[in-house]
This record gives C-alpha cells, structure tokens and sequence, in this order.
C-alpha cells in the first residue's frame, strides 16, 4: 500500500539548513493500523504530509499504490488525492459557509458527481457518526467532537485506501477524543482502510496494529517483528508518465 525509501525532507533555517527527517525508510501493508509517535519537532507531521502528497520531499521516494508520489506533477498528485486518500485534520479543517452535509459531499462533488448521488452516502455516514440530527448545521453550530465527526465522515465518503489521521483528538478533551476514536476505528473496521494516524496520545497508538517511533527525523523505533515485507516487494517500475487511473 504505501512504500517510503530513504525519504529526507530539510529546510532552511536562517543560513543554516535544517534536516526535519533523514533518510527515514518503512513499508505498510494495506489494512493496517498504523500509529506514528514521537516527541514535538521529530517529523511526524511533515512524515504525514509527505507520504499524503500534500509536500514534496527534498530527495527519497514515496511509492503509493504503485504511483511513484515524487514523480508527480500537483494535477496528478490531487487526483491521487481524491481517488486513493482520506485525511482527517487536527483542526478540522471544515469549510465554515457548508453545512455539516455539505462539507462531507465536498471529495466526492470535486469528481464532478452530482449532488442527488452523494448526498444520501454523506447522510448515512453523518448519521454512523452520530450527527443524523446535525447535517443542516454549520461548523459554527458545532462543537468540537462534532466538528471533528464530520470530518471523519468526509475522510470516508470516497472510500480511499488510505487514510491519514494527524492529531484527530489533539483539539479535544480526553471524553470527547476516546468517543472520536471508537468512532474512527469503528468505521475503518466497517471499510477496511489502511490508517496512519499522527498521536501524542499512548492510548491511541495502543490500539493501533504498529507503532513507528520518531527521534529527530529518524525512526527510533518500530513495533513491527520485522523490517515490513512491503519494503521486499519490487517497486513498480515508474517514469513521469505514471498513470493515474
């Protein structure tokens, strides 16, 4: 499902250049639930981005699917986007003049599917979420835990193969964050997505199936038995003219 090699990310900082991650290797294997954890300043999130072909990295690959993600221009990585993957924000990222069905439509209609052919599939999966009674609402009607439910319902309504979750219950207390986690794995569960999930939370990541360690840009740790046997697959053969089908 999803192949990183030697994936190296650096900035740079006054004069100075500033490695973020180095040379940081993993493979995982679809349907897995994997956490990645770590202290503040260790590369989680700009892990996260660069995997979600949402940043580039400055040398390494990304493989996803087969589709070699450094090998892409910005048309085609958001088509891969919005076909293969679903990401659900810390800060909920919510578009604030949608209503709450609106917002969870949005991934779908951006394929150019009609509103009456979506619109039932948002309302069922805002209902699993337990806002049957809240779609017509908009986020500023919402609390937290209901903002955040709604974007858990958005990460799903196009059914990727993977979805990324950074900080999901970082802007939550601790009640509302474990009702949003049973939430998250219930519908992973029902859908069979691969999960990456970004936490500080030890709990969260227990129940995840892997734990990736991050310590200054570099994979300290990794609950696998053995080096991921997706790293042993062949990576596809890939070219600037990768398909995107």
């Amino acid at each position: 499902m999803l192949i990183v090699k030697q994936l190296t990310k650096t900035y740079q900082s006054g004069s100075r250049p500033l490695t973020v991650l180095n040379r940081v290797s993993f493979g995982i294997e679809p349907g897995t639930i994997c956490a990645i954890v770590g202290p503040s300043g260790s590369g989680k999130t700009t892990l996260l981005g660069l995997c979600a072909g949402l940043d580039q990295a400055t040398s390494g690959e990304v493989y996803l699917k087969g589709h070699a993600l450094q090998q892409l221009d910005e048309e085609r990585l958001a088509f891969i986007r919005n076909r293969h993957i679903g990401f659900i924000f810390q800060s909920f990222q919510l578009i604030p003049t949608l209503t709450a069905l609106e917002n969870v439509m949005v991934p779908v209609e951006l394929r150019g599917v009609a509103y009456d052919d979506v619109a039932g599939k948002a309302e069922h999966l805002l209902g699993e979420v337990g806002l049957a009674g809240r779609i017509h609402h908009y986020p500023a009607q919402l609390s937290g835990g209901e903002q955040q439910r709604v974007g858990i319902a958005r990460a799903f309504i196009h059914k990727p193969d993977i979805l990324f979750a950074d900080e999901p219950t970082g802007n939550l207390d601790s009640e509302t964050g474990e009702q949003i986690e049973d939430i998250l794995f219930e519908l992973n569960r029902k859908e069979g997505t691969t999960l990456v999930i970004v936490t500080h939370d030890p709990d969260l990541a227990g129940r995840c199936d892997r734990v990736i360690r991050l310590k200054g840009g570099e994979i300290a740790s990794d609950s696998a038995s053995a080096p991921s046997s997706a790293l042993s697959q062949e990576v596809p053969e890939t070219s600037s003219k990768t398909s995107v089908s």
